[in-house]
């Protein structure tokens, strides 16, 4: 199997589930995972998706963030029936694309205003096998702010979720901080314990905060928590969820090597940049050096 870096759109198009994850864990450490979000009318480069502006980066991924996949329409993004928005993404930029999906538990202790979320952003069986329908390769089962997501009941949709349609979807499941959740806050966001429960549940990737991003998430600590992840043969996705992403780009680099000597498998790289993508490319320039990443910039989706 190729390793991701190495893959054009045609060699991504014709893989399997499992394909996908070994391809990813042939890359070793040096695959990033773009967020995008749609809680905007408008893409910040008007007439261009941001997908596309992401891909030109360097990403590798591509994770949507607040897509409704009852109604999948993204800017810039022109399709006859919205449901035709991811494959038309894919098609624009070669690459793996996926989309959080939210487990609200009813009964969270929350800090703060809980944020009402659409029908469409929850994750169920229902969601997920809408995800399959529109073309998604993978989902992550995670919180936005104020969204009332917990761990537990991430551990609860993931069982019911990999039961229905598992061998379609590649299932990633974790907080890149609290959500809201008082009981997930700082190092309560991930354990060992936690983990094998994911694991357990269906999940092939787990994420957890990059280190320096959320109070108490040390390198040793997320170092350690890799380390377990990796010998229950998941992979590991390290994410920035906290506005860093658009921090000054040493500080960009700084988190990307450490989440790299931690051991991650998949670089997530959060979607407050304010369409400031430059720092994605600080980010593989860090962890991969120029070649990968011009590779990553320059292949067509033609290939």
């Amino acid at each position: 199997m190729k390793r991701l870096l190495n893959c054009f759109a045609s060699d991504i198009r014709d893989m399997s589930k499992e394909e996908m994850l070994e391809s990813i864990a042939a890359s070793e450490g040096r695959i990033i995972c773009a967020e995008t979000t749609l809680n905007s009318e408008k893409s910040p480069l008007e007439i261009i998706s941001d997908a596309e502006a992401k891909s030109a980066f360097g990403a590798d991924m591509l994770l949507y963030n607040w897509l409704d996949v009852y109604n999948p329409s993204i800017p810039c993004i022109t399709v006859e029936n919205p449901e035709d928005s991811i494959r038309r993404v894919k098609e624009l930029t070669g690459r793996i694309v996926g989309a959080n999906l939210e487990p609200v538990d009813p009964d969270v202790d929350l800090m703060g205003e809980l944020n009402p979320i659409a029908a469409g952003r929850q994750a169920n069986v229902n969601t997920a096998r809408q995800a399959v329908k529109i073309g998604l390769d993978f989902i992550l089962l995670t919180g936005n702010p104020g969204s009332g997501v917990t761990n537990r009941q991430i551990v609860k949709t993931l069982k019911e979720i990999k039961k229905e349609c598992g061998d379609e979807l590649i299932l990633m499941a974790g907080k890149m901080h609290a959500a809201g959740s008082v009981r997930d806050a700082g190092e309560n966001i991930i354990s060992k314990e936690l983990i094998h429960e994911f694991v357990s549940a269906g999940a092939d990737a787990i994420c957890l905060p990059a280190p320096g991003t959320v109070p108490g998430i040390t390198l040793d600590y997320v170092k350690e928590m890799i380390q377990y992840i990796h010998s229950l043969k998941a992979l590991a996705m390290t994410a920035i969820g906290t506005s860093q992403e658009g921090a000054d780009v040493e500080t960009i680099k700084r988190i990307g090597l450490m989440c790299k000597m931690c051991g991650a498998d998949i670089h997530h790289f959060g979607d407050a940049n304010f369409g400031n993508n430059e720092n994605i490319y600080h980010y593989g320039f860090a962890i991969r050096g120029v070649r990968h990443t011009v590779i990553s910039m320059a292949k067509s989706p033609n290939r």
